[in-house]
């Protein structure tokens, strides 16, 4: 789901262009409309740019190389932990959106309104390894997209001390076919694998510093995660409840959202949206199905921003999880990394 996320949102990009696709054994030799006929899930046609394209096997890195400037990786995390490695190797640049190395100390893991000097690191990463061109970039997970940017803005002002953040799911984040329809219509599942141990640790090392060779994480911080999965499409929605070491006033985390200008947009990296923040007003907003596709689904929108009685204030936000939690961050994470000349 994510590989055809990439494809659908890499037609007609201003600065990159699918050159070449590798997959399984099994989708190996054929072209690209054969290899996901009948398995093709985007709400357009396949791209007639990659309706010629052959899909080759993972291993065949001379050819890659020769028709590639760098790599997408969508892999399951086992696959990625070894080729991942094996690409940057071999001299290619790699964007993942697998949680092999998010917690590998000198693998930056971008959301680049909130850490884009992360990137600088990657000189040091490349001398760690002896790799002359490769180097791997990461995203974190797709559930964080809909808090860390708004949490991030409001700790560089006043410190984040705790939050509580309870998430809802959408089906998509379990790639296809996903949950089974039985279980999941009319139902809500209390339990993802490894989602809430990530949650608790990412956001960690996304605020943290680089510090010589590695990522430092930051410390002094406290997130309990509770993470749901429930039946929408698209869209993750997160709960948080939130205390800070220097209390705000409410008007002032409003502030400190409106007036935040991102990096990405100073950029004016294509696929970065103009508000990185979009906070509605309404009391019953954001929604999933109203807002997920805000910006081209690379926006984050907030509400419902009010005192807590347990911690100091609590909002919800939502963001797009396989747009800005998968391909399209992935995309933008590209972009800063071209901006700033490590493509």
């Amino acid at each position: 789901m994510v590989g055809q996320n990439y494809i659908r949102l890499l037609e007609n990009h201003p600065w990159f262009e699918v050159s070449y696709l590798v997959a399984s054994e099994k989708s190996s030799g054929k072209r690209f409309p054969e290899s996901v006929s009948g398995r093709w899930h985007m709400p357009s046609d396949i791209p007639e740019g990659v309706k010629g394209l052959y899909v080759h096997t993972l291993d065949d890195f001379n050819s890659a190389k020769k028709e590639c400037d760098f790599v997408f990786s969508a892999l399951d995390t086992d696959i990625a932990k070894v080729y991942e490695e094996l690409y940057a190797k071999n001299g290619l640049p790699v964007i993942s959106n697998a949680s092999a190395h998010r917690s590998t100390s000198d693998v930056p893991m971008l959301i680049p309104e909130i850490n884009h000097e992360h990137a600088d690191i990657i000189p040091m990463q490349k001398k760690n390894h002896g790799w002359t061109d490769g180097f791997i970039v990461v995203k974190p997970n797709c559930s964080l997209q809909s808090y860390m940017t708004p949490l991030s803005i409001l700790h560089e002002r006043f410190g984040l001390k705790k939050a509580i953040i309870t998430t809802m799911q959408a089906v998509s984040g379990a790639g296809h076919p996903g949950v089974a329809s039985y279980d999941i219509i009319d139902n809500i599942i209390p339990y993802i694998k490894g989602e809430e141990e990530k949650s608790e640790r990412e956001p960690l090392k996304i605020l943290g510093k680089v510090k010589g060779s590695q990522i430092i994480p930051a410390t002094g911080i406290d997130i309990s995660a509770h993470c749901n999965r429930v039946p929408t499409i698209d869209g993750h929605m997160a709960c948080v409840s939130v205390s800070f070491k220097k209390r705000p006033e409410i008007d002032e985390i409003l502030s400190s959202w409106k007036k935040f200008v991102s990096v990405p947009y100073k950029l004016k990296l294509p696929s970065a949206p103009k508000e990185a923040v979009l906070y509605r007003d309404e009391p019953d907003r954001p929604q999933t199905r109203l807002d997920r596709d805000n910006s081209n689904g690379m926006g984050i929108v907030v509400g419902r921003l009010r005192g807590c009685n347990v911690l100091q204030y609590r909002f919800v936000g939502l963001s797009h999880n396989t747009v800005r939690g998968a391909a399209g961050g992935g995309i933008l994470n590209a972009e800063l990394l071209k901006a700033k000349r490590y493509l």
